[in-house]
């Protein structure tokens, strides 16, 4: 079926002591598609073109907020976060103290389906939320369908880290809250993560990080979801339980999280297939989203 303009049903669940806020397009009774944001995203990220070419295909896309992003649950952080130190503990397998892990963010997936009715989903994670998708399909493989995995990792320490003037990026302090400002941060992030081969313009860029301000400036929520990420350290063992097709996709020229990372998610989970796509980097370009799409579709094809 062709669709000219997706009609997003906004709403939200409780699941897991928290809120999630969630969108959903296309027919309610086709099979459903989650689509699980990134560090720091909100469900906006999910480029609509991307999310349409899913819905001709009679799927039900659910796109989310995960915990303390977006419009979900912004939780009140009781631990002190220093990011240095937390990684460097998490390099020697130490503990690292977190309010939450992606463990727990997994959890609220798996909640949000059960508030939905949801018996199984096709999931697609991008970035972290790739990681939470891989987490739920080992921890529940009954509930996952199909698995796409997209500019994502296993999390294993050993895995080389994001470039030297992306990781000073992320860790720098915007001098205020000002929306010019935190615009300027974002745009200048989007274009250094950014597809080299096929670069968003200036306005595409502004575009998006006005729209990301103006629904949900959540700061906070930034710095607990990394220091989860940094808490939960390798969920390779976990990867052994997944029994859902696996597709990884990931762009042969991301800064922030190295191709080598979907590579070892592809050699970790059993059967799963891995397209390395050249000029990509860590978003998800206009010229690549029918690739993409079409990667997912084969993929949920398979289950």
């Amino acid at each position: 079926m062709s669709v000219a303009a997706l009609e997003w049903k906004p709403a939200r669940a409780s699941t897991n002591g928290v809120e999630l806020a969630y969108e959903e397009a296309g027919p309610h009774d086709g099979a459903c598609v989650l689509l699980i944001p990134g560090l720091s995203w909100q469900l906006i990220h999910w480029p609509d073109d991307y999310c349409r070419l899913l819905v001709e295909q009679g799927l039900r896309v659910v796109r989310i907020d995960n915990r303390d992003a977006g419009l979900s649950t912004i939780l009140k952080g009781r631990t002190r976060i220093n990011l240095v130190k937390a990684t460097i503990r998490s390099k020697l397998r130490l503990r690292v103290a977190a309010d939450y892990t992606l463990h727990d963010m997994a959890a609220d997936v798996i909640g949000l389906l059960d508030a939905l009715a949801i018996g199984r989903a096709h999931l697609v994670g991008m970035s972290m939320g790739g990681m939470i998708a891989q987490i739920v399909a080992g921890t529940a493989p009954e509930r996952v369908a199909s698995l796409t995995s997209i500019m994502s990792t296993t999390n294993h320490p050993w895995l080389p880290g994001a470039a030297a003037a992306v990781q000073k990026r992320l860790i720098s302090r915007s001098p205020d809250n000002q929306r010019e400002t935190i615009v300027a941060r974002d745009m200048a992030m989007q274009a250094m993560i950014g597809s080299p081969r096929y670069p968003a313009s200036e306005t595409q860029r502004r575009l998006l990080a006005e729209r990301a301000f103006d629904r949900a400036h959540r700061p906070g929520g930034v710095l607990r979801q990394m220091n989860a990420i940094i808490a939960t350290g390798s969920f390779e063992r976990t990867l052994k339980q997944i029994t859902a097709p696996t597709q990884i996709i990931h762009g042969r020229d991301d800064l922030l999280v190295r191709p080598a990372g979907g590579k070892r998610s592809a050699r970790r989970i059993r059967g799963a297939q891995l397209a390395i796509i050249d000029g990509m980097g860590h978003d998800l370009p206009q010229a690549l989203l029918p690739q993409i799409a079409q990667l997912t579709l084969d993929n949920i094809a398979r289950a």
